[in-house]
């Protein structure tokens, strides 16, 4: 008997082929979903083409019926399957058992119209045991998984293709809005709106250092003549004085630079005792097993992976039999699971680390689904990376994976904490002071996995802090007391971590979009990278003032868990499509209201427009051609067009005024240039000022050199003028070469010239000074550049050397004319040439995809 076994990608054939019999399985990839919902207006069928629903892809009229169609790409892959089919005797669907992985074998299905008997086989991991379970036990493809995909495509289609066009009208072009990424959008507008209403506030206090029994240690200042000193908890993130209900003097006391000074130098001086001594002994228990999101958080932190390269390694490690299914909001283990890591913990630990009894866990994911296991190294044997031969950033992944899963099932950890208040002083008022000490008694799971945390404190939870020896009496010499400011912090801008952490706990969103939500918000241009910052633009704010004002629902956190929620019961069958698509679109509030409510009453200027009191009198606008402000300079209202950079909780009413003020310099004749008799310029451009030298009416194109960084226009007159316009000049030659060097100003800055090279200057050097040595320097350290850091060794297929090259936005593997970035995080040293060519690969994918797109549209 010849049975048909289809999956989803190749690297999972590959795998699975391994453990059956190759007499009487063939295994072919589907390459993901074989047909979808038209992606563009070319893909809908000739017939169809004057519908006007056809572009949409949902019959709306016919209750919400959708058009599927074949893509060009995946036509080649259908035919292929169905002549594989020809020759089987039976055919097996064995994608991902979730909401997805139900939807492409359904519509294998529904495509390749098999004659033969369909088996679905689901499993979590692809062992050899999974496998073959899975073979004896298949089941019948699950319609209500498939309803619940297809109402949630459908939601998605009709959120994307309806509201957008309304953004596009009302603020901007190629803009786009979703379902789960403008609420995602959102929660990072209303954090910088945060920001922006922050005052920081200002409080002293201070630290002692303090010598007992030959041992150092220190202590922090808590209260002075019995009222307590204010911390930064203290005080009203909007005002920057005192919460409400706080009254200094009598709440808590509020020192100030003098006080404080005056305090730390008293105390010096004067008598310390030990007054209390408290001591207890607390436990530590263990994280859950990874889920997606945990995972994801973790990955980020420990790692410095985003989203999708964390989901794009899990994958990796799942297809080649690994690691269970990445894609879970399950912290259950299976008793195998369980088994195994108890015996790991036994072998390598010793049975003092094992739980009494076997952890298991409840999920704490709103909506949580527990159709699969927690992610886990697949199998009974839990192999560590270097066992199964890993290496580079998946073995770092699965490294992360092995420890929270054995992590899970070992004995607490117990912690002896001791806290010692001490009195400082030998007249009133007393100051109180507090010092903090930890020991590890027992480390239980700490010798295994410490769970990382945003802050970095947590990472010290598995180390000793201890104090010297101290009872209620003791009189410890001060060392040393200083007196310490400190300013309160806005709160802190997401991070991916942080975001799929709030996103999880609101309910939004399933695991396996948070990757795909972050990747379009940063391509939409909704929000930029900085360090691992998440800054959402002035554009984000734009459409969000538009989708509050017209869309509430859409982007309230509470509606789209609903809507969650809904597709959960859709899964279980508790509740049918069609009316709920019904009651969303059409219903009173529905969204098909919304959009006509939005075109007709939405006033563009306005919802382009963010303003905040902070800013008054001037206000930022959202246009055609980016944000710029706009307020009154002496007297008359201007605009100026805002830096790219410039964020929006970095902006003061200060700032703003300085913008618009430069932007108002107008063209301005510094003088005559005594060689040529002709007019130098200060003049204003699209990348900033630059003197110039001549009218734009003369013959030829007049010289132009952009000022420095950091030169401010008001300072250049025609002295400094005539010197930048004598750039590019030389410094002299190269003793190697013998050409010459130069030193000039381009679009990029300064920078120093040998030949075909270019350095840009340093911060510390100066166009106008700097000398041949410095230049040589420069160029040297670029030219070092210019190679590569390490040749890994050469391609299999072309023969050609495989690169590790430092670039512009960090390291990235070379061959031939593709190139493709290192994971962040990585380390160019680590790369090995298995993991550049996977890179490789994928990016030449990528590049072979968007031409085949760009084709199609011409």
């Amino acid at each position: 008997m010849k049975r048909l076994v289809v999956v989803e990608s190749p690297t999972k054939a590959r795998t699975i082929r391994n453990f059956l019999p190759k007499d009487g399985f063939r295994v072919e990839a589907s390459m993901g979903h074989i047909r979808d919902l038209p992606a563009s207006a070319a893909e809908v069928p000739a017939h169809l083409k004057h519908e006007e629903w056809a572009r949409l892809g949902v019959r709306i009229d016919r209750d919400f019926e959708p058009l599927y169609v074949i893509p060009r790409d995946k036509r080649k892959v259908v035919q292929q399957l169905k002549e594989a089919l020809k020759e089987a005797d039976e055919l097996y669907i064995a994608t991902d058992e979730d909401r997805e992985g139900e939807s492409i074998g359904w519509h294998l299905v529904e495509v390749l119209k098999p004659k033969v008997p369909v088996r679905r086989m689901v499993f979590h991991e692809i062992t050899r045991e999974a496998i073959e379970q899975a073979l004896r036990n298949p089941r019948d493809i699950d319609h209500n998984l498939v309803e619940a995909q297809e109402a949630r495509r459908i939601l998605d289609r009709l959120v994307g293709y309806l509201v957008s066009p309304v953004l596009w009208r009302k603020i901007a072009p190629r803009l786009s809005a979703g379902r789960v990424q403008s609420a995602a959008v959102r929660l990072l507008v209303l954090r910088e709106k945060e920001r922006i209403a922050f005052v920081p506030a200002t409080y002293w206090d201070l630290k002692a250092l303090l010598e007992q029994a030959g041992q150092t240690f220190e202590a922090v200042l808590t209260h002075v003549g019995g009222i307590r000193v204010a911390g930064g908890k203290d005080f009203d993130e909007h005002t920057g004085r005192l919460k409400e209900g706080l009254v200094a003097g009598r709440d808590v006391i509020l020192l100030d630079e003098a006080q404080a000074r005056e305090l730390a130098e008293r105390l010096r001086h004067e008598g310390w005792v030990v007054a209390d001594v408290e001591e207890r002994v607390v436990t530590r228990s263990p994280a859950p097993p990874f889920i997606t999101s945990t995972l994801q958080q973790e990955a980020s932190r420990k790692l410095g992976l985003s989203a999708r390269q964390t989901m794009q390694i899990a994958q990796r490690l799942y297809e080649q039999g690994y690691i269970t299914y990445m894609r879970t909001d399950s912290t259950h283990l299976s008793q195998e699971a369980i088994e195994a890591s108890r015996r790991t913990i036994v072998e390598r630990y010793g049975k003092e680390y094992l739980s009494p009894q076997p952890r298991q866990y409840q999920s704490r994911v709103r909506n949580a689904q527990e159709a699969h296991e927690a992610i886990r190294p697949a199998g009974r044997a839990m192999k560590t990376a270097e066992e199964l031969g890993l290496t580079g950033i998946d073995a770092a992944l699965y490294d992360l994976i092995w420890k929270r899963t054995v992590a899970s099932q070992m004995a607490d950890a117990r912690l002896r904490l001791l806290t010692v208040h001490l009195e400082a002083g030998d007249r009133e008022p007393i100051a109180r002071f507090r010092a903090s000490g930890r020991t590890v008694e027992f480390p239980g799971f700490f010798r295994a996995y410490v769970e990382g945390s945003d802050d970095p404190e947590a990472a010290l939870e598995d180390r000793d802090q201890p104090l010297p020896p101290l009872k209620k009496g003791d009189r410890p010499r001060c060392v040393q007391v200083e007196s310490r400011r400190h300013e309160t912090r806005p709160p802190a801008r997401y991070t991916e971590a942080t975001l799929v952490k709030t996103l999880e706990q609101e309910g939004i969103g399933r695991p396996s979009t948070y990757a795909t939500i972050i990747d379009t918000i940063l391509q939409r241009g909704y929000a930029v990278r900085r360090g691992n910052q998440l800054v959402p633009t002035f554009m984000a704010f734009a459409t969000n003032n538009l989708l509050e004002a017209c869309f509430e629902k859409l982007v309230d956190l509470g509606f789209t868990a609903q809507m969650e929620e809904a597709l959960d019961e859709i899964a279980q069958g508790r509740q049918k499509t069609v009316p709920y698509l019904r009651q969303f679109y059409q219903g009173e509030e529905g969204l098909e209201r919304m959009i006509d409510e939005a075109l007709r009453r939405v006033d563009p200027r306005e919802v382009s427009t963010i303003r905040f009191p902070q800013w008054e009198p001037y206000v930022v606008r959202v246009g055609k051609y980016g944000p710029y402000v706009e307020g009154p300079v002496d007297g008359q209202i201007v605009t100026a067009s805002l830096p790219p950079d410039l964020a929006p909780g970095d902006v003061t009413r200060e700032k703003l005024e300085q913008i618009l003020r430069e932007g108002q310099i107008e063209d301005r004749v510094l003088g005559i240039d005594p060689e040529t008799g002709m007019p130098v310029l200060l003049r204003r451009g699209p990348y900033g000022y630059y003197v110039q030298l001549g009218d734009d009416e003369q013959a030829g194109k007049p010289k132009r050199v952009a000022l420095p960084p950091g030169m401010e226009p008001a300072v250049v007159d025609l002295e400094t003028a005539r010197a930048l316009l004598q750039l590019p000049r030389t410094l002299g030659t190269h003793p190697e070469t013998g050409q010459p060097v130069l030193v000039g100003i381009g679009r990029y800055g300064p920078y120093v010239q040998h030949g075909r090279t270019f350095a840009s200057l340093k911060e510390e050097d100066d166009v106008f000074t700097i000398d041949l040595e410095r230049a040589l320097e420069l160029l040297a350290e670029k030219e070092a550049r210019s190679r590569p850091l390490r040749v890994l060794g050469t391609h299999p297929e072309t023969g050609e050397p495989v690169e590790v090259w430092e670039g512009r936005y960090g390291p990235y593997v070379k061959h031939g004319r593709t190139n493709a970035s290192l994971p962040e995080g990585r380390a160019p040293e680590a790369i090995t040439l298995e993991e550049a060519l996977a890179l490789l690969e994928e990016k030449a994918s990528r590049k072979e995809k968007t031409r085949g797109r760009r084709r199609r549209s011409k």
